[in-house]
């Protein structure tokens, strides 16, 4: 049986941390139970290591795992999945490399991505950005809420029907105006890593994004 996915999601970033490992280990104590390991510019064997230990922490906590682009290391590791960006791997490779059992998840920013992530059955899709983010140095053109509201609209008149998860520079005070589109639910990085409190932000965003 596959997991399901969940509301909040967590996109690993060093800031203001000392490592991504260090604010994956806080905000797994802090009760989030869904992560995406994501690092860029390192090589494989830097990300290998990290995975490792991040898989570990997961499963200390009782959390999801799931890998950002590289579906090898996911499949080394035992991710429960991987995260697949508009110009990495498709949906369908990853699948034949990890099985149907793991959860696939694939970016878009548009409709047309959206419709062509549908064509290989992804468990999810993330859709963004919502607003400018410094967590992504390639960033698609911004959705905004207006932006959200058409494509959820558009779904709905085609019949289409996945979890889409909102991403990029979300806070908790977007929270009730986007999920009003219908939106699954939300992939946050940086308003969770800067947050005073991290186990009452996450609660927090638990909250609003259940409602």
């Amino acid at each position: 049986m596959k997991i399901e996915i969940n509301k909040l999601q967590y996109i690993s970033q060093e800031k203001p941390f000392n490592s991504h490992l260090e604010a994956i280990e806080n905000v797994l104590e802090a009760g989030c139970k869904w992560i995406q390991l994501r690092l860029k510019n390192l090589d494989e064997h830097e990300i290998l290591s990290i995975a490792k230990e991040a898989k570990r922490l997961c499963e200390n906590h009782q959390a999801i795992l799931i890998i950002n682009d590289h579906v090898e290391i996911a499949k080394e590791v035992d991710a429960d999945g991987v995260h697949i960006g508009l110009n990495d791997m498709s949906v369908a490779e990853a699948r034949l490399v990890l099985g149907e059992s793991k959860i696939i998840g694939a970016t878009a920013n548009t409709i047309e991505d959206i419709k062509m992530h549908l064509k290989s059955d992804p468990d999810y899709i993330g859709v963004g950005p919502y607003r400018f983010t410094q967590t992504k140095e390639k960033l698609s053109p911004i959705l905004g809420i207006e932006g959200y509201q058409a494509i959820m609209e558009e779904l709905k008149t085609l019949g289409l029907n996945i979890p889409i998860i909102a991403v990029g520079g979300i806070a908790d005070n977007d929270l009730p105006e986007l999920m009003r589109t219908g939106i699954y639910g939300v992939a946050i990085s940086g308003d969770i890593n800067h947050a005073n409190d991290l186990a009452q932000k996450i609660e927090s965003i638990n909250l609003l994004v259940s409602c």
